[in-house]
C-alpha cells in the first residue's frame, strides 16, 4: 500500500492505494484498485462535503469523469481538526492509471469552495518491471 500526501492550506488529503488482486482478472482486462482517502480539516470552521468530481485516466489514455453527491453515500460534516476517512474502489481496463479531482465543500456560513485532490496513481504489481 503506497501513501501519497498532499497538503492544502486548510484541508490535508492523504491517499492509500491498494491493488485488489483477488478480485482482479488481468487476463480479461479487469484490474480493481481500492483507495482510502483521509480528509483532515485544518481550518477553524466546520465544512460539509457536498459532492465529488473525479477524473480517472488509464494508461491507454482513456479518461472518464465521475460526479456525484458526497462520497460512499455520505455528505459528512468535518469539524476543525477532525479527519474523515472513507474507502472506495476504481476498476480499470488497464494495469495502471491515475485519479484526480476535487470535493465541493460548503462551510457552516454557507460559503461554497473546492478542495483539490491532486493526482494519485493506481498501479498493478504486474505492471512494474
Amino acid at each position: 500500500m503506497k501513501l501519497q500526501k498532499v497538503v492544502n492550506p486548510q484541508f490535508e488529503i492523504k491517499v492509500k492505494v491498494s491493488y485488489v488482486e483477488h478480485e482482479s482478472k488481468p487476463e480479461e482486462g479487469y484490474h480493481l484498485f481500492s483507495y482510502r482517502i483521509f480528509i483532515k480539516n485544518n481550518s477553524s470552521f466546520t465544512a460539509q462535503l457536498n459532492s465529488r468530481h473525479w477524473i480517472i485516466t488509464d494508461n491507454a489514455g482513456k479518461t472518464e469523469e465521475v460526479r456525484g453527491a458526497g462520497v460512499v453515500g455520505q455528505q459528512p460534516r468535518i469539524t476543525p481538526k477532525e479527519t474523515f476517512e472513507y474507502e472506495s474502489v476504481c476498476p480499470l481496463n488497464c494495469s495502471s492509471g491515475s485519479m484526480r479531482g476535487y470535493y465541493q465543500m460548503i462551510s457552516d456560513t454557507g460559503e461554497s469552495f473546492d478542495i483539490e485532490i491532486p493526482e494519485f496513481y493506481l498501479v498493478a504489481p504486474t505492471s512494474l518491471h
